[in-house]
């Protein structure tokens, strides 16, 4: 009588799980694709609403918000922060199919850290050329 109860029991719980796992299944189907654009929508009203109130604290206290100034060094930053990065890729193939080639055998650590070498080579770069800008602008003034 015991045994007998305890498998019951047991088959209970199995066909409970079953049962949740279905139930979860469904609630994915039907709660993600409401979620999800919910979400986004709530991301996107949050960051209009915090520069909007950011703005106006700016007007507020006397201050310019300087809404859309264009800066000249953006471009600079990206362009050499991505042949960096391009480098950095090139020369890990090389060195990956070249030195460091084991048949079998992949080298991530080598793309990762040369990409990240290389990108900060060209952000620094991009440093020194701000530099040097602002240097020779002040010295006009």
């Amino acid at each position: 009588m015991c045994s007998q109860s305890l498998q019951i029991h047991h088959n209970g719980v199995f066909n409970n799980t079953n049962y949740i796992l279905k139930i979860i299944l469904i609630m994915e189907r039907v709660l993600i694709p409401i979620l999800v654009p919910l979400g986004f929508f709530a991301m996107i009203f949050g960051i209009f609403y915090i520069r909007n109130r950011e703005r106006m604290a700016m007007i507020e206290r006397g201050m310019n918000p300087k809404v859309d100034l264009p800066q000249p060094h953006t471009n600079l930053k990206w362009g050499l922060l991505l042949i960096g990065c391009g480098l950095g890729l090139f020369l890990a193939y090389l060195l990956d199919s070249t030195v460091l080639h084991h048949e079998g055998e992949e080298n991530p650590a080598v793309y990762f850290s040369l990409i990240a070498i290389f990108g900060g080579i060209g952000l620094y770069l991009s440093y020194k050329a701000d530099m040097k800008y602002l240097e020779k602008q002040g010295s006009k003034e």
